[in-house]
């Protein structure tokens, strides 16, 4: 029996072509030396090809060869192991992408519903759109269908799988029932001419009459479609051997390829091809038809990546046999679950998966046999469904309640006031969120209403009471309630509704009859009875399985609304404090009494989960975050400033239809981008623009204002581009550069500051830290692809050699050294690796020790936060400031009475006297106080504006 495995801390890895196995080896002992316990890597099952991501799976049975070999993984196993070190593995369950390089997916587009993989994928053979009957739409085209196919984008040709048409890098295989035209056409001359009984007419015509014998892809009895799977491969093997070792046939069929493929200038000759491809198991379309017309679960809005039926047993099976292998040999000791919100049910995927991984590992019984952590999205007030049988979630709700500990609240009222007079309107963040989710609903997600509405008004007709609502009201009904939904989604999993998921739809109808009154109130009733499981009586047992299939189906439709509403939408519309337009965010500050309380609410019932604060998918690193924090400390100062860029800058902007480029709120999403993620390094400005004006189109289209990614607008585009490169020009523009850097300045310091706060909060607080690549020093990045930039680890192993051979020397030399040099990132490496050392000595004061709030008493009060973790007689303290623009000007780090004055931190009383400083390695003695033993806050922070402080016994 093994025991569960749960990380001291993890470090994310992207891997990819560029950074293979054998990089991430000889990262090892430097991940090891900074204080991590497991690596966390992207998906390394076969993907797409150059895919920088991995979740673009095409064959989860194989390790990804661009990633490379197997021997190669496995080193990097060994590795790992001789370190004491695991591997936390995410993985894709929910879809994976349409591609010839899917075998499962090529089967299908060859057999249709006659695939053994058909029932692998969520296509809708029977939809509501009669064309696509026994069909799924292909929307892959650039452009119309019919441009496509007289361009000749369209090209049909034979390779040792069979005739298939090809479209750029996409192939798409005929069904070998279909190969009937293209064998036959000219046949008859050619057998008038080289006669009945020649040899390679004589095996072209055996293989004509085997596939005349063919089974329909149509076929529903079992041994029917063993049959054609079996008599299809035949006629395919011995096609492509006819046509390699026969060159008579292989003119004669190269020769039919040609007029298949039609000539430019003569619609005519491409009836051919468009007869043969409305024969296939597939339809080729314009990707916007997507919109209206899809019949298959995609991933979001991504028409190549596709839902996969992972709730099926054997579905299950066959997509995670890799993944169980490489568990029972050790190679992997945890699991990420990638949006896990889009299962058919999230619960019994977890069941099953912990089941299977006990089996295979030989788990200890009771309890989950595995450390798994799921991405889920939570909103501020929403918990984690506490029968998952998992350690909790890759860490957003850490993230969300930490950002907002470092905005201040007075402030960020005064942002937005500021915003609305910039913009000129007064805006809320929940009604722009409202307004996305319906622009994403009607622009992105048409054919996925469309076919929700159609499923619904089958049960109303059913349905005495609902028999007569219109369509058109049960539609509009199911598009606003879905709007209204305040989370990502509920999770009904049988006809028992929880108090949770209750509560929750009561919200959203409630908001709905808010936002519209006016709403058929019948349609709206019968979709409240509908997904309260509220039948009528005595229903039969189809009834019941309909309307519970329909509340499971409208469940997995919820959070790809979210996203690209919330996330992918609303994030770059509404940009008072663009620092908190983050994943999962609240747009609210939190106090340290709301971040204690969730602290420990999360040691109670998630011990073991993830905190992160940067990862693969959030808008900013949480450097620029924390630097953009500081403007809720100077509104004030930051209206002066916008104001007067806003008036320097006018006369760059270029009006196109009637609209000043950039607006208003691009503007300031521009201005709070540019003092974010400025570079420290002068060297790294050059590139910094050439990203810079990259995000700047990739946020307009993301906004879907004037510009988006469906039909981008080049004159918009062009016109931010070129304010973009005025604003930056030195010479022309010196006046707003010389203001900006005076802003940019303040905040890249103070932003540092919060840095340094942060990952000792998070490396201290009840849960796992999580370390998104090259975070351990200053990270100023942008949302991906520039996250995902090459990160320079040589350099960050020299610092980390340089701090550990001077600090065995003596810690204040090293410190005061990375204090003046502080632009290096130094300081915060130090700070990391200082505190995830002791955790990984200390773990177990960790992972069960008690969580103890702090309080100071004094002027600096509400500038500390602080938090005591004790385990017996054994204590830790971490201290750290915030709103440091109220303790120090710009440039002066916040240490000693300077800074931190007679303010002192108050101790429990069952608290020990004496403390060892961990960072500066010095020792502190509390004094009895009237609020209590404690000690000063200068002392504590006399080397650093943080503290991590050891319970020095007796």
């Amino acid at each position: 029996m093994t025991a569960i495995r749960v990380p001291a801390a993890t470090y994310r890895l992207q891997f990819h072509h560029g950074f293979r196995f054998i990089a991430a080896q000889a990262l090892v002992p430097y991940l090891s030396a900074l204080g991590v316990s497991d690596l966390y890597a992207s998906p390394l099952f076969r993907a797409r090809r150059r895919s920088l991501h991995g979740y673009s799976v095409t064959n989860p049975l194989e390790i990804n060869p661009e990633l490379g070999s197997r021997v190669s993984f496995n080193a990097l196993a060994r590795a790992l192991k001789s370190h004491h070190m695991g591997l936390l593995l995410d993985i894709v369950p929910n879809h994976m992408a349409l591609s010839h390089d899917n075998p499962w997916w090529l089967d299908i587009l060859e057999n249709g519903p006659a695939s053994p993989y058909a029932l692998f994928f969520e296509v809708d053979w029977q939809p509501a759109a009669k064309l696509l009957e026994g069909r799924v739409l292909q929307p892959i085209l650039g452009a119309p269908y019919n441009q496509v196919l007289e361009n000749q984008e369209i090209r049909l040709g034979l390779d040792e799988g069979g005739f298939a048409v090809h479209y750029y890098d996409h192939k798409f295989p005929l069904d070998p029932k279909t190969y009937r035209p293209i064998l036959t056409l000219r046949l008859d001359a050619l057998i008038e001419r080289y006669g009945s009984d020649h040899a390679a007419f004589s095996s072209l015509q055996r293989l004509i009459t085997l596939m005349d014998h063919l089974p329909d892809r149509s076929a529903t009895s079992r041994g029917k479609l063993r049959e054609r799977n079996r008599m299809k491969e035949i006629l395919k093997e011995n096609l492509w051997r006819l046509y390699r070792d026969n060159a008579l046939i292989r003119e004669f069929i190269d020769q039919n390829l040609t007029v298949f493929n039609g000539r430019r200038g003569d619609p005519d000759s491409f009836q051919l091809l468009d007869d043969l491809l409305q024969k296939q198991a597939y339809r080729l379309a314009y990707w916007q038809v997507a919109q209206d017309l899809i019949n298959y679960r995609r991933f979001f809005s991504i028409n190549d990546l596709i839902g996969l039926r992972v709730e099926d047993p054997q579905v299950f099976e066959a997509s995670h046999s890799l993944l169980f292998s490489l568990a029972r040999d050790g190679r992997i000791t945890g699991l990420r679950i990638d949006h896990l919100d889009g299962l058919y049910d999230p619960q019994e995927y977890l069941e099953r998966l912990q089941e299977s991984l006990a089996r295979e590992t030989g788990a200890l019984p009771g309890g989950p046999a595995f450390y798994v952590v799921v991405e889920k999205i939570l909103e501020a007030w929403e918990t984690l469904p506490a029968e998952w049988p998992v350690a909790g979630t890759t860490g957003y709700d850490y993230l969300t309640m930490a950002d907002g500990l470092l905005v201040d609240p007075g402030g960020l009222l005064e942002l937005r006031e500021i915003y609305h007079r910039f913009v000129g309107a007064a805006v809320s963040w929940p009604d722009v969120v409202y307004d996305q989710k319906k622009l994403v609903l009607g622009s992105l997600f048409g054919g996925e209403v469309e076919n929700l509405g159609h499923s619904l008004s089958l049960l109303a007709a059913q349905d005495r009471p609902a028999r007569d609502v219109s369509r058109k009201d049960l539609l509009r009904a199911l598009f606003e309630l879905t709007a209204c939904l305040p989370v990502y989604r509920t999770y009904i999993r049988d006809f028992t509704v929880s108090p949770r998921d209750r509560q929750i739809l009561n919200q959203a109808f409630d908001e709905v009859a808010r936002r519209q009154p006016g709403l058929a109130p019948g349609a709206l009733d019968f979709l409240r009875r509908v997904l309260f499981l509220d039948l009528p009586a005595a229903p039969a047992d189809e009834l019941r399985r309909e309307w519970l299939h329909f509340v499971k189906r409208w469940q997995q439709f919820t959070g790809p609304i979210m996203a690209k509403g919330l996330e992918d939408t609303a994030a770059y519309v509404y940009n008072p404090l663009v620092s908190l337009n983050e994943v999962g965010g609240c747009h609210e500050a939190v106090s340290p009494a709301a971040f204690h309380e969730f602290n420990r609410l999360r040691l109670r019932h998630w011990p073991h989960t993830l905190n992160a604060t940067t990862t693969h998918d959030t808008k900013r690193s949480e450097d620029l975050r924390w630097r953009l924090h500081v403007l809720s400390e100077l509104p004030a100062e930051w209206e002066v400033s916008l104001k007067l860029w806003r008036g320097l800058n006018r006369h760059y902007k270029t009006e196109v239809n009637g609209v000043a480029v950039p607006d208003a709120a691009q503007e300031v999403l521009l201005y709070q981008a540019m003092l974010g993620a400025w570079p420290l390094n002068s060297e790294e400005i050059p590139a910094f623009k050439i990203r810079l004006r990259e995000y700047l189109i990739k946020a307009a289209r993301e906004a879907k204002v004037h510009t988006h990614w469906i039909s981008p607008h080049p004159e918009h585009e062009q016109a931010l581009e070129a304010f973009l490169a005025a604003i930056l020009d030195e010479i022309r523009n010196s006046s707003f550069l010389r203001d900006f850097h005076r802003l940019q300045a303040k905040l890249a310091f103070w932003g540092a500051l919060n840095s340094l706060t942060q990952v000792l909060l998070k490396i201290t607080s009840p849960g796992a830290p999580d370390f998104y690549q090259g975070t351990e020093l200053w990270d100023l990045s942008l949302v991906d692809p520039d996250n995902r930039r090459p990160v320079d680890f040589p350099r960050r192993a020299r610092i980390l050699k340089d701090i550990t051979k001077k600090e065995k020397k003596r810690a204040r030399p090293l410190i005061n050294e990375l204090l003046v040099h502080w632009q290096t990132g130094g300081l915060k490496l130090l700070v990391t690796r200082r505190a995830l050392q002791f955790r990984g000595t200390n773990l177990d004061l960790f992972l069960q020790g008690d969580y103890i709030p702090l309080a100071a008493a004094g002027d600096r009060e509400q500038q500390v936060v602080a938090l005591a973790r004790r385990l017996g007689d054994r204590w830790c303290l971490a201290a750290a400031g915030r709103f440091f623009s109220r303790l120090v000007p710009p440039g002066q780090f916040p240490l000693g009475k300077a800074a931190w004055g007679e303010t002192l931190l108050i101790l429990p009383p069952e608290a020990p006297a004496q403390w060892r400083q961990i960072m500066a390695d010095d020792l502190l003695t509390a004094a009895p106080t009237p609020e209590g033993q404690a000690l000063p806050l200068h002392r504590v922070f006399h080397d650093l504006p943080v503290a991590l402080l050891e319970g020095v016994s007796g």
